[in-house]
């Protein structure tokens, strides 16, 4: 069994199986870019973050008074 592996197991290396962004950009749902994949991503973290954080200072203050 030479070759057999975790993903050839599942039978999803041709779809998960990106080894650069090139690889995954001609694949992308709805014809995105990969630019603006990337974009979106990041703004999705950040404002998660931010979410995140205010949560954590709301908590904080009802908790003090």
């Amino acid at each position: 069994m030479v070759g057999f592996g975790f993903q050839s197991l599942l039978g999803f290396s041709t779809v998960l199986g990106f080894s650069t962004a090139g690889d995954a950009a001609n694949g992308l749902l709805f014809g995105w870019d990969i630019a603006d994949m990337q974009k979106w991503a990041l703004i999705y973290l950040g404002l998660s973050s931010v979410a995140f954080v205010v949560v954590w200072v709301v908590g904080y203050f009802r908790r003090a008074s």
